[in-house]
């Protein structure tokens, strides 16, 4: 089991690469297949399946697979974890 500081430090890794910021707001429109964000990104296929292995890792992004294609969405409650983490991490007790 990971420690809170563990999945925190996995979270901000997500978040911490312009690619994996251009895919969450790719994915913000809705589900998209993996053809769509390696045209969008201009990327490699290798270096699109880095990235979205780090995001689902971090439970931010979720894909599921349909024939020979993986389609990425938001996981919603994995997006509601971040919101309330960030919120705590950055909150300020004045």
């Amino acid at each position: 089991m990971q420690t809170k500081e563990k999945q925190i430090a996995e979270l901000f890794k997500a978040l911490s690469d312009e690619n994996r910021i251009k895919i969450l707001q790719l994915l913000h429109g809705g589900e998209k297949c993996a053809c769509v964000l390696l045209d969008d990104l201009h990327i490699t296929q290798p270096t699109l399946s880095h990235h979205m292995k780090i995001l689902c890792d971090a439970g931010i992004v979720q894909g599921r697979k349909d024939g020979k294609w993986v389609y990425y969405s938001i996981d919603l409650p994995g997006a509601e974890r971040l919101k309330v983490i960030l919120d705590q991490q950055l909150s300020l007790d004045v």
